[in-house]
């Protein structure tokens, strides 16, 4: 095969694996030259022994990563050897802070060295023992009395100060994941929060400075980060996703979950007025009993009141966050759930602001598999790998890896 199993560098491969609920995904891509991710490769399993996003059994999760990437090698005709994670679940929590430094160098100009400073003064707060950053993210920065400041390099003040969000996860929980991939044989580059990954494939820059709001609705939980004049504001987990509605379907129903689950994909719909009252549907009995006949719209009616409860809940996030009036870009839906007929209508029904479903945007390749909502995080995390990739190539990376690969991902974080 193509490739080795040392980690990938600018102009080689990158590998994204998303851990999901429900499904893993392992998907290679390799920048163009134009500077796009070229998909060469995808892969997936069924995900064993994860729930909400939290490893209940590092063998069977170490299993599923396995058979998601060879898949994905298969395909490509790479060996893959190191990888870019995804990271959701409840356990991760957001939360803004400030920095304040004193510029004291001769000329009073400000350079990287101090944009750093003020970031680590930032993420100064106290973080319970069991938790750790996963991201300082920038929002603005202040130089003397002007605010509102994206970038402050070369500018001369006495004074700066950086609002930022800081991203935290629960230390066993992330401990856990990278205890997986490496049982499955291969070494992790990065850990990322999956909005943050999935807002670099999906939203440009112009919906960030307008105010957007991105909603990853996977299998077990609902990821939401929202933006607010380029920076992010407010980020939150959900404990909701696709196999909720799957588990009420199933109960309400009397189906097993794997019929459910399919009837949920062959004929789901978010919207029962958007159903053809005349639609029949079989559904499959368990104990060997016959399959029964209903209404389509009854399947419906099952949907429709679970998704507008997770809708409801987004909501609430939103105006918890204090920026959804400022929201001009309105809200992008991502990941598998949104991809069921209606959920863009039950969305705007609830939300009342524009809605639209994410596509990745900018790939090449495979493109025809991955153009999907639910592949908005894997192709975001190539995107970040590359460019982490490239910071590497520039020197940036020194002989420690683990402090190398901080200080270069903090000052990413730091204009992401």
């Amino acid at each position: 095969m193509k490739g080795n199993k040392g980690n990938n560098i600018a102009g080689d491969i990158v590998v994204a694996l998303d851990i999901g609920t429900t499904k893993t995904c392992a998907v290679i891509g390799r920048p163009d030259e134009n500077n796009m991710i070229e998909i060469v490769g995808v892969g997936s399993a069924p995900s064993t022994g994860i729930t909400n996003g939290i490893i209940l059994n590092i063998d069977d999760t170490a299993a599923s990563i396995r058979k998601a990437v060879e898949e994905a090698e298969f395909r490509s005709g790479y060996h893959v050897g190191s990888v870019y994670v995804g990271l959701s679940g409840q356990h991760i929590k957001g939360q803004a802070s400030k920095g304040v430094i004193a510029v004291t160098n001769r000329n009073r100009t400000i350079t990287s060295a101090e944009v750093r400073r003020v970031v680590d003064a930032a993420q100064a707060v106290v973080i319970p023992m069991d938790r750790e950053i996963l991201h300082v993210l920038s929002r603005e920065f202040s130089v003397d009395d002007q605010r509102g400041i994206r970038d402050p390099i070369g500018m001369s003040g006495v004074r700066l100060e950086a609002d930022v969000h800081i991203i935290t996860g629960a230390s066993a929980s992330i401990q856990n994941i990278i205890k997986a991939v490496e049982k499955s044989g291969l070494r992790y580059l990065g850990v990322v929060f999956s909005p943050l990954a999935s807002s670099d494939a999906i939203i440009s820059l112009d919906e960030k400075d307008l105010g957007v709001a991105l909603v990853d609705i996977g299998g077990g939980t609902t990821d939401i980060i929202v933006y607010s004049e380029g920076g992010v504001v407010y980020s939150s987990v959900l404990p909701v996703g696709g196999l909720h509605v799957t588990k009420d379907i199933s109960a309400g129903l009397m189906t097993s979950l794997e019929s459910a689950e399919i009837m949920k994909r062959t004929f789901g719909c978010a919207v029962i007025d958007l159903v053809d009252p005349s639609d029949m549907v079989d559904v499959p009995s368990v104990g060997g009993r016959a399959p029964k006949k209903l209404y389509r719209q009854e399947l419906a009616h099952i949907i429709e009141a679970r998704m507008t409860e997770i809708m409801e809940m987004i909501d609430h996030e939103l105006i918890k966050s204090g920026k959804k009036e400022f929201l001009n870009a309105g809200v992008v839906l991502v990941g598998g759930a949104c991809m069921m007929p209606g959920s863009l209508e039950a969305a705007e029904k609830v939300f009342n602001i524009h809605v639209k479903i994410g596509e990745p945007m900018d790939v090449s390749g495979l493109k025809d598999i991955v153009a999907t909502p639910q592949f908005a995080h894997s192709v975001g995390l190539l995107k970040y790998g590359n460019k982490m990739n490239q910071l590497r190539a520039k020197n940036f990376y020194g002989k420690k890896k683990s402090s190398a690969f901080s200080k270069i991902k903090k000052l990413f974080d730091d204009y992401m």
